[in-house]
């Protein structure tokens, strides 16, 4: 089987593979010859981004018959990867790891090109509970940091509001979108830049490609068409940078069409973009809550359920309850809230409302953006808080 390891830049993937990995196959034994190692983002290595070239090189390092890792870091930069990659999977002593940063590269070739002889391993930036191991602090400072700076793993080792800042600024513009810009030849830059902060400034937010072009026109007086709109924001999901979560109605069980959902991956080029100017906690812990729930391997949806209401003259008519979260990973299922604050009656009767019209008898569960012990009410909804959520692996099942 090849391994695809995919993630957004700058989540160490080639640290995962080129160090952590390699230290973990020598200490089994494995003779450093036996393991051979390619930086196809490393200039020095350019020639190798040439398949036929990629191929001579690794065949001239397997000179007998022992078992081989061949470990590629970037493989997008090859022209034609899929075939270098698949000219390995009938050689019984190569054991093949790749990265790379683009979805559209890897995640739909892993279906297609590879027939079921390859997987992808998805990295994302530290979870909560990672970031903390190594904080210096109590967990409510730690979780204030990681709401702004976010949890690529260098921020860990930055010791200064100014530095990380800088960091993490730098790193949007220098790496993210000149590499959207550059792989996509995308020309209208400043409506790119445009969509990426409407998109920050609304994170959890119901938006479609239409309703955007709308935005253009009316806000900015630029017209974009939403095929346009459309294709950057595949992009920005292609690049791991953003995330997007489709709406599965509850009760008729199938999902709807647009509009989506868009959150981001790390919070800390999220709010770097934005330059640091929104702090409204209710949408940033929404969206750290998502990050949590794709690390422990949900397929997350927004949930959608139908219920019937009467208007102000009486009539009754359908309308649109929000779980935030629907949350699946084989036979289990859990049903979130996300309420940064539940402080009177009202407000907890607002959160519940949605969670008490699903009548099936999977968990339902608020997470809370304070410190309170996880209980269980009479309807059956369990409320918990955000850092019992996030620090234990097992929360779910309190």
């Amino acid at each position: 089987m090849i391994k695809i390891i995919t993630g957004v830049r700058r989540s160490c993937k080639s640290y995962l593979l080129f160090d952590i990995f390699t230290s973990w196959l020598k200490e089994e034994g494995v003779d450093k010859q036996h393991i051979i190692m390619v930086n196809l983002e490393d200039r020095r290595n350019k020639k190798l981004r040439d398949p036929d070239k990629l191929l001579e090189y690794i065949d001239s390092k397997m000179i007998d018959n022992d078992q081989y890792y061949i470990l590629l870091d970037e493989v997008q930069l090859v022209r034609e990867f899929e075939d270098v990659l698949n000219s390995y999977l009938h050689v019984s002593n190569a054991d093949v790891y790749v990265t790379g940063s683009n979805a559209r590269f890897l995640s739909k070739d892993v279906i297609t090109e590879f027939r079921g002889r390859g997987f992808e391993i998805r990295i994302m930036p530290l979870s909560f509970s990672e970031f903390f191991s190594v904080y210096e602090g109590s967990k409510q400072l730690a979780l204030d940091e990681y709401m702004t700076y976010g949890g690529l793993p260098q921020i860990c080792s930055l010791t200064t509001e100014k530095s990380k800042s800088e960091y993490l600024k730098g790193l949007f513009e220098e790496t993210y979108i000149k590499d959207i810009q550059e792989r996509y030849h995308v020309q209208k830059e400043d409506e790119l830049g445009e969509l990426i902060n409407i998109i920050s400034s609304s994170i959890g937010s119901l938006t479609n490609p239409r309703k955007l072009a709308n935005t253009f026109l009316s806000v900015k007086n630029e017209k974009i068409s939403p095929n346009t709109l459309k294709s950057w924001l595949e992009y920005l999901c292609d690049s791991f940078l953003v995330l997007k979560a489709m709406r599965y109605d509850v009760k008729g069980k199938n999902y709807i069409d647009t509009p989506y959902k868009y959150y981001f991956s790390d919070m800390g080029l999220r709010n770097a973009r934005i330059n640091f100017r929104q702090d409204e906690k209710t949408h940033v812990m929404e969206n750290v809550i998502y990050n949590e729930l794709l690390v422990r391997g949900f397929n997350v949806d927004v949930g959608v359920v139908p219920v019937m209401v009467r208007d102000k003259d009486g009539k009754q008519k359908y309308s649109q309850l929000e779980i935030d979260f629907v949350c699946n990973q084989g036979s289990r299922r859990y049903y979130i809230q996300s309420a940064f604050r539940m402080d009177n009656e009202g407000k907890k009767a607002q959160e519940q409302a949605s969670l008490m019209k699903v009548y099936d008898s999977f968990k339902k569960i608020i997470i809370v953006g304070e410190e309170c012990l996880v209980h269980r009410n009479e309807q059956g909804i369990t409320t918990m808080s955000i850092y019992d959520f996030l620090l234990n692996h097992n929360s779910l099942d309190l």
